[in-house]
């Protein structure tokens, strides 16, 4: 069976070819950056990965990319700090448009569309089911629900299009603006938080949400769309404090008001002097978890990591390996990102 993920080169794209071909399948990865994971280049070398260097936008690239594919995984998508609202809206909207008709037009059996809880917004009411109201908070947010309603139309012509809506997910390699939270925590620094700390705030490891593709790619569904969240998981301050308690560091929490600290970021974010989106800073302080049942009653997945326990997995795999990334900084999950103005508050915290 051969599998083309968009997307590919990148930090879940990784971790999908590797469960794949642990699997048995033969993988094509499509993205714009080189492949640099060792022991995917070592399959690469016996025959089994295959990198198609391009972008999602180009038709022709996707076209060419989708030959003698049995299923796609689409995880390319442009993140808010990388670049203007036509990129995000080309690539995000665009893109899935392009890898979807290409699908189509040869015959892929299982298309896996990607897409985020940021379609929600920030709810009041939780938890979060797949048939909640979608109301999307920032440009990424609705590029993701605009590309939603392309794998609607695609499903409506026929493509099997599986939807899933992962919540924030991290593992070993995650490093983006997780990377700037272990920064802090290694050199021992305040952590500032907005609001008590006392809200739910699901996270996810990156290898339950690769089984969930896995199982969606592989089991009987059609057109399904699911919610994909750890299982366990306690508030801000629960977690985090696990975390610390388990760097021991000596860094602690310590609560930011969100009337000062949200419009402080508002307009750092505005003036391109910090990496934090509205996303971040305006969910921080809120209840954010979602309802899995669906997943599991349909693939019969089930979670397997918690959150204080996939937080510190990566904070170890960070310490082991944070001297590769010091002044090193870029715009995708799999480096450090320019922390801006948190600098600053950085070496006074």
């Amino acid at each position: 069976m051969n599998l083309l993920i968009t997307g590919g080169t990148g930090f879940l794209g990784c971790h999908v070819a590797s469960r794949f071909l642990a699997e048995g399948w033969t993988v094509r990865l499509l993205d714009l950056a080189p492949l640099d994971e060792p022991e995917l280049r070592e399959a690469q070398a016996a025959g089994r990965v295959e990198v198609v260097e391009g972008d999602v936008t180009n038709q022709a690239t996707v076209d060419g990319a989708m030959q003698d594919i049995n299923a796609v995984v689409h995880t390319a998508a442009a993140l808010p700090i990388q670049g203007s609202q036509e990129r995000i809206m080309d690539t995000n909207v665009g893109g899935t448009r392009n890898v979807l008709n290409a699908a189509q037009r040869v015959g892929v059996e299982k298309a896996i569309h990607i897409s985020t809880t940021a379609v929600y917004g920030v709810p009041k009411i939780h938890p979060l089911y797949e048939t909640s109201p979608i109301i999307p908070l920032g440009l990424y947010g609705i590029s993701k629900v605009d590309a939603e309603k392309v794998c609607d139309e695609v499903r409506q012509q026929g493509l099997d299009v599986t939807i899933i809506r992962p919540k924030t997910f991290i593992g070993t390699g995650r490093l983006g603006i997780f990377q700037i939270l272990f920064e802090w925590i290694r050199e021992g620094r305040r952590i500032p938080i907005i609001g008590t700390g006392n809200n739910r705030y699901q996270l996810l490891a990156v290898s339950d949400l690769v089984d969930a593709i896995y199982r969606a790619s592989t089991q009987p569904n059609k057109n399904e769309t699911f919610n994909i969240g750890a299982k366990e998981y306690g508030t801000v301050r629960q977690d985090l404090g696990a975390l610390l308690k388990h760097a021991g560091t000596g860094s602690r929490l310590v609560p930011q008001a969100p009337w000062m600290a949200q419009p402080v970021l508002r307009a750092l974010e505005i003036a391109k002097l910090s990496p934090l989106v509205e996303w971040h800073y305006k969910t921080a302080n809120q209840d954010s978890f979602v309802d899995c049942s669906h997943a599991e009653q349909v693939l019969d997945w089930h979670p397997q990591k918690s959150n204080a326990q996939t937080l510190i997995e990566t904070y170890d795999w960070y310490m082991e390996h944070y001297q590769e990334y010091l002044n090193k900084v870029g715009l995708t999950h799999r480096v450090a990102w320019d922390q801006g103005a948190l600098k600053i508050l950085q070496k006074i915290s």
